[in-house]
């Protein structure tokens, strides 16, 4: 007794006997053709036998196409089936957005990832509010809050920011996903502390950390935490006056980055890039321009081997800092510019803003008001006025005061000692 074929599976037995059904009428009309012209030469017909042939034909194909309509239904959905579905809009959009995030601030493409952002800014969050909240889709909406996210940031646009958080939140409460709830709480405390509302961000942070799930991002959560803590404690050191509580904010600022650094996920060469780069902003509050020029030396390495411009003018940008520190004005204007042109290039308008706020201060401490005013002036406008930014609000009226004032009268041409000595009294008392 021979053994089953294994290719003889359920179903394929009836679709033979269609098969022959179908072979069967295309068979018998041929056959009735050609019969009934041969007939027809020898009998003096009227044709019926024609007639008859092609009636059993259609009678044979209509069975045929009856008995096979199942099978043909079945092939018929499972080529449907193998065909992939047209992405979804959502879906595309993240593809796009995560492969232009990667170019933002980039040497090679980021003046092409800030036009696109600028463009596309709108329609992103359009597709987040019209997309309900799915387990299909969860991952695709986190995508493009990262990359509006970071668009955010470059843009100092607190507003956007903390609405964004509020929309990643709802998704997270949707979809039951506990982390991004978490990362979503992050976000509101970096959107409160650039709005200035210290309090509020500290809270939320506590939020993101009572919320905290282990897994494999929980690490890298737990380092952008103490990043953030961190800033928050230089902000408080920034409104602080000098003494023992801008002292202790700063201590606190360098204790949550160096568990930034050992909690770090692996190696991350951008985490390192930002807790060097805040590190020597902490040096800097400790009149220590050393020790930050140490830490910016290495994160200016680091942002130029991963092509990082926005990184690396920021670096050279707290270079001219450490230079004004260590009084080399020159080297300090150097620096800036420098900055400035790059931050530029990857069209980063608040990084500019501040380095022409530097250059303007600068200016202004070598008794040159209309030099000063000029840049800051351009930075004013950079970030759409003044409000907001109360250091250069004051340097700017400083130098248009100064500018206001007219010159002093030349000497005369042969000055005694005694005028001179009454014109030097006069500008002191008067």
């Amino acid at each position: 007794m021979t053994s089953p074929d294994p290719s003889d599976k359920p179903g394929r037995e009836p679709r033979r006997r269609g098969d022959i059904l179908g072979i069967s009428a295309l068979a018998a009309g041929l056959l009735s053709g050609l019969a009934g012209d041969k007939l027809s030469q020898s009998i003096d017909s009227s044709g019926w036998i024609k007639v008859a042939g092609i009636s059993l034909t259609i009678v044979l194909g209509l069975i045929w196409a009856i008995y096979n309509a199942p099978v043909g239904l079945r092939r018929y959905r499972r080529w449907r089936s193998r065909t992939p579905p047209e992405p979804a809009e959502l879906h595309v959009a993240a593809e796009e957005a995560e492969q232009w995030l990667v170019s933002l601030g980039s040497d090679a493409g980021g003046l092409a990832a800030s036009e696109w952002f600028q463009q596309e800014e709108p329609r992103l969050r359009e597709l987040l509010e019209a997309e309900k909240a799915r387990t299909d889709n969860v991952d695709d909406v986190a995508r493009i809050c990262d990359a509006l996210e970071a668009w955010y940031l470059r843009q100092q646009d607190a507003q956007s920011l903390l609405e964004l958080s509020e929309s990643l939140a709802a998704v997270a409460d949707a979809s039951g996903r506990r982390e991004l709830r978490e990362l979503a709480a992050v976000r509101a405390a970096t959107a409160y502390r650039l709005k200035g509302e210290l309090e509020t961000a500290s809270i939320r942070l506590g939020v993101s950390s009572n919320v905290a799930t282990p897994g494999r991002t929980a690490a890298a959560l737990s380092t952008r935490r103490h990043v953030e803590r961190a800033l928050l404690f230089l902000a408080w050191a920034e409104q602080a006056p000098s003494g023992n509580d801008r002292d202790e904010a700063v201590l606190n600022a360098r204790d949550r980055l160096d568990d930034a650094r050992l909690r770090r996920p692996g190696p991350d060469l951008a985490g390192e890039i930002a807790i060097q780069i805040n590190l020597a902003i902490v040096h800097l509050y400790q009149q220590d321009p050393e020790s930050a020029l140490d830490q910016l030396r290495a994160a200016a390495a680091r942002a130029t081997a991963a092509g990082d411009a926005s990184a690396r003018a920021h670096a050279l940008e707290l270079h001219g800092v450490a230079a004004w520190m260590q009084r080399s004005p020159k080297e300090a204007k150097r620096w800036w510019r420098e900055a400035a042109n790059l931050y530029t290039e990857v069209d980063e308008p608040e990084g500019r803003a501040r380095c022409l706020q530097h250059l303007g201060s600068a200016e202004l401490a070598a008794n040159l008001p209309d030099n000063a005013r000029v840049f800051l002036e351009q930075s004013a406008d950079l970030r759409g006025g003044t409000t907001g930014h109360p250091l250069l609000t004051r340097y700017l009226k400083a130098a248009r005061d100064s500018a206001e004032q007219p010159p002093p009268p030349d000497p005369p041409p042969h000055r005694t000692p005694t005028t001179w000595l009454r014109q030097q009294l006069t500008r002191l008392f008067h």
